[in-house]
């Protein structure tokens, strides 16, 4: 008698990582690798990050304060809310993983927009919820109105990525407004705002003030991009009361390990330290979107730390592996829901300049 899985281990897509399995992260680090496939941040955490880990470290003996009180206080102060309507996870990723969990089960529904992020399919293959795919419009943007057709009695979750991973474009906040509008409020509505600190719409906090007048909207952020903590993994949502307490009740305690915790508390008190990490992005951002559109290429308007490239006649699969013996490493767009583009985070100013130089070679 052979051991029996359970049938919904069939319906995991695989999460493909932008690194491959077994890179060594000081390959990468040396600038061997002009590591372009993971939307990370280019650049190391602030100082004083370091030195709080480095302290934290010594005390690896004890487990973590099970609820992130001072991570959640300083997160709570950051952005003039109440402590227990945060929750903090190891991730962002954990938090949608949890929201599933604990708002889904077979008979529900579950709205997205498609291509988007590659976590969103798994929430309906764990939890068995019908899962309902929305075409991005023209412009690889959000159809909100579509969205909100999609909208039933049945549906329990509507993910909004924002600004959209892979296609980096943005929804401005007023829209974003209209659209919760339009929702009910039995729908839990997460905007996932992994890389809202890089838009030029809006102030990174205009969707805040949104929370006061919708109690089903659940904002979802990272320390993971703009913070430079990726290899940590922390993440957290601001929302109701509620959403924190159920959230809570389905993952395991200790989840959001204590170097995190003391990364994360430090990071969120150097806002400076952000503004100029988000300032050399765009910086970096125009120049490779006028080189590409010197190369010929088409991209999405990008409001993220990444290009949705457009290969056109290129192949995809020949260009990311020509990339690769070049030692740059892209995100290929088949795996990530479009064939036929690559997606590139934009690096230092010398892992640009690589990255362009090795297309262009590939192109000619």
């Amino acid at each position: 008698m052979t051991v029996t899985f359970a049938e919904k281990l069939a319906r995991m897509p695989g999460y493909q990582a932008g690194v491959p399995t077994g890179q060594a992260p000081e390959a990468i680090a040396s600038g061997g690798i002009a590591q372009l496939a993971s939307n990370e941040s280019p650049f190391p955490p602030h100082p004083l990050v370091i030195e709080a880990i480095q302290r934290t470290a010594a005390a690896m003996n004890r487990y973590p304060d099970p609820d992130a009180t001072l991570l959640r206080r300083r997160l709570a102060e950051r952005y003039e809310t109440e402590p227990g309507r945060i929750a903090v996870a190891n991730g962002s990723c954990e938090i949608l993983l949890a929201a599933a969990e604990a708002l889904c089960e077979p008979g529900a529904e579950i709205v997205y927009a498609w291509p988007s992020f590659s976590m969103y399919p798994y929430l309906p293959a764990l939890t068995g919820a019908r899962e309902i795919r929305v075409p991005l419009a023209p412009g690889d943007v959000h159809d909100l109105e579509a969205m909100a057709n999609e909208v039933t009695a049945a549906t329990q979750l509507l993910i909004v990525c924002n600004p959209n991973n892979p296609t980096a474009t943005h929804v401005p906040a007023a829209e974003i407004a209209e659209f919760c509008e339009r929702i009910p409020p039995h729908v839990t509505v997460i905007l996932d705002e992994a890389y809202i600190e890089f838009q030029t719409h809006d102030d990174p906090d205009a969707t805040l003030d949104l929370l006061g007048d919708f109690p089903n909207l659940v904002l979802l952020r990272t320390f993971s991009k703009c913070y430079g903590l990726a290899g940590l993994r922390v993440g957290y949502a601001i929302g109701s009361a509620n959403f924190r307490a159920a959230v809570d009740a389905v993952r395991q305690p200790f989840s959001v390990n204590a170097l995190a915790q003391a990364a994360g508390a430090e990071a969120i008190l150097h806002q400076d330290d952000v503004l100029r990490r988000v300032e050399s992005t765009v910086a970096e951002r125009l120049r490779v979107e006028e080189g590409l559109a010197e190369l010929g290429l088409e991209t999405s308007e990008s409001q993220a730390n990444f290009s949705w490239i457009d290969l056109g006649d290129a192949g995809e699969a020949e260009v990311v592996a020509g990339l690769g013996e070049r030692l740059i490493a892209v995100r290929a767009g088949t795996p990530l829901g479009d064939p036929g583009h690559i997606r590139v985070t934009y690096g230092t100013a010398a892992e640009n300049d690589r990255f362009l130089g090795g297309l262009s070679e590939l192109l000619d």
